[in-house]
């Protein structure tokens, strides 16, 4: 899969256990002339890779992908499903979005959901936000906590760092079981997702998208902010690395997501199975065997060619003679 990478992902990787404020961080692509332009082809280019290497990974079956897509509503994850995984098989992809957990997930630990959502060897996984959720909006909204019904932590203990390490286990255990971990968080301005939102509700064919409780979490901005800033850096390992990219510019989120998830692929050097070579051997016989499938069945047209056109003509010498014998009587 050789490619020439647009982007440096150290720019938009959170080093783990560093402060972050993520309000600090770009929410727009850089103004450049041609930025456009190249951003283009390198969506274009790693989407072509992309497709090669999803065929690769799905006929080896030894690892797999999973890739975690988060950010504030309207960041545009779907649109950036649709524009970066679109041209792949979908047979080798499946795409799973967490909702509030419902009465029965409530009384398992929170990591029970995305296990039975994981990918399996040779596929493809994207989670639509996920589990840290329960990091994120359950932190901004702990009456969210109520109905887990957790056991009482002792003085001086944090529920979010208990939650942080065990996140942390969960996907080493991904990673050493051969499922490659991304998780990218899609940075969306607050002047641009008012934007979208005005977008959904004046157009018609955008009503469809709209939430009315978007808005009430519109106004905890910044308490989602302190919980983005806690959670990124704290589960940003080097199994499992956080990107943040900017999601104002459309075109500048899908090509930087797609050279993200190329890059990543390259590095689990995704080959086709070898065929034994007792078996590899026998192939010439194989091929043997179906090219004479094919000659003996043009044979047998041609077999069966010839006696019609003899049955043809003997049937127009009857004629001819049948014609020459009514001349003959008259």
């Amino acid at each position: 899969m050789a490619n020439t990478h647009q982007f440096d992902l150290k720019k938009f990787r959170v080093p783990f256990g560093e402060k972050l404020r993520i309000r600090k961080l770009p929410t727009s692509g850089p103004s450049i002339d041609g930025m456009k332009e190249k951003a283009a082809q390198s969506l274009s280019s790693d989407v072509s890779s992309l497709q090669g290497a999803q065929e690769r990974l799905y006929a080896d079956g030894k690892q797999s992908l999973l890739v975690i897509l988060q950010g504030m509503d309207a960041a545009g994850k779907d649109g950036t499903i649709r524009h970066v995984m679109g041209g792949i098989n979908p047979q080798g992809c499946v795409v799973s979005s967490f909702k509030a957990p419902n009465s029965e997930e409530l009384q398992h630990h929170f990591l029970m959901r995305p296990m039975r959502c994981l990918p399996k060897r040779g596929m493809i996984g994207i989670f639509n936000r996920s589990y840290y959720e329960e990091v994120l909006v359950v932190r901004v909204h702990p009456e969210f906590l109520k109905p887990q019904v957790l056991p009482t932590l002792r003085r001086g203990e944090s529920l979010w760092e208990h939650r942080f390490a065990e996140i942390r286990q969960f996907e080493e255990m991904l990673t050493r079981h051969g499922t490659t971990v991304i998780k990218i968080f899609l940075h969306v301005s607050q002047k641009e997702q008012r934007k979208r939102l005005l977008e959904r509700l004046k157009d018609s064919t955008k009503h469809w998208k709209f939430n009315a409780g978007d808005l009430k979490e519109r106004a905890l901005w910044d308490k989602y902010e302190e919980a983005i800033d806690a959670m990124l850096p704290a589960t940003s390992t080097k199994a499992a690395p956080w990107y943040v990219v900017p999601a104002d510019d459309k075109w500048y989120t899908r090509a930087v997501v797609a050279d993200i998830i190329t890059q990543h692929l390259q590095k689990m050097d995704l080959k086709f199975p070898e065929v034994p070579a007792e078996e590899l051997a026998r192939f010439p016989e194989y091929i043997q065997t179906l090219e004479q499938e094919i000659t003996s069945g043009d044979a047998k047209k041609r077999g069966r060619s010839g006696k019609s056109n003899k049955g043809k003509k003997s049937g127009r010498k009857k004629k001819s003679n049948a014609a020459d014998s009514t001349d003959t009587g008259t």
